[in-house]
């Protein structure tokens, strides 16, 4: 019996624009062999293929930042039906698989979840790394710790250890949110926080390329220039 993957996809507002390309690019590259299951989380009308393994789940469009800070908390609404999943995976509105993704991509047995590693830092010191710096924050890591910069764009794991991650992150958020306190990159700067101390497979940034950079990377994963569909504003309105 073929494993069953979660894919977990946000498109709010007008980055709906996304979804037919990520979805058709999913279908082609992703984890073949698994059975594959789409959680939709958006407040417009989508393209479902007649696709029965696409969920939708009404999401309002919160506004910037919160679109990007309560995801983990989106998620949590369709939490009993991601409990029967395998495994679980966030990507990305922008995103579009170029080639195959497969069990390169799924965690060890000793590890506990799949991140990668960001572009924009591969090549540089701990010192450069945007990690969130305010104590005040659940995301807070001190100058001590930390060895590698992860990207939010992407991640997951099997099921259970990836669900107890979303809670955990979602409470932190709550409880900072509560307290007026944002932590620098949102959701990402949560998820480098919460993944110092433990054992994870972290990709490389092929996996998150960004479109028109030029890094020594291969192409798995395109991250689409954004500028390319009206720039980040006219997707957040």
């Amino acid at each position: 019996m073929a494993q069953n993957v979660g894919i977990l996809y946000i498109c709010t507002g007008n980055y709906i624009i996304f979804w037919e390309g990520f979805y058709r690019s999913a279908e082609k590259y992703l984890l073949p062999g698994f059975e594959r299951h789409y959680f939709v989380f958006t407040d417009g009308q989508i393209n479902t293929f007649e696709n029965q393994n696409i969920k939708v789940i009404y999401q309002e469009k919160l506004g910037w930042p919160l679109d990007t800070l309560f995801r983990f908390k989106m998620f949590l609404k369709a939490e009993d039906d991601l409990r029967t999943m395998d495994y679980l995976y966030f990507f990305n509105a922008n995103l579009v698989l170029l080639q195959t993704a497969g069990n390169e991509i799924l965690p060890c047995e000793n590890e506990e979840l799949t991140v990668v590693q960001h572009p924009g830092f591969f090549n540089k010191k701990r010192k450069e790394f945007t990690y969130d710096t305010n104590k005040k924050s659940l995301a807070y890591i001190p100058k001590e710790e930390g060895t590698v910069y992860i990207a939010g764009g992407l991640n997951g794991g099997a099921s259970v250890p990836y669900l107890k991650m979303i809670n955990a992150l979602s409470a932190n958020i709550d409880d900072d949110y509560r307290r007026k306190v944002i932590a620098l990159w949102h959701d990402e700067s949560h998820i480098n926080r919460y993944i110092i101390g433990k054992n994870v497979k972290i990709l490389p940034p092929s996996y998150l390329y960004p479109e028109g950079w030029d890094i020594p990377f291969e192409k798995t994963i395109l991250i689409l220039d954004k500028k390319r569909f009206g720039g980040h504003k006219a997707l957040r309105r």
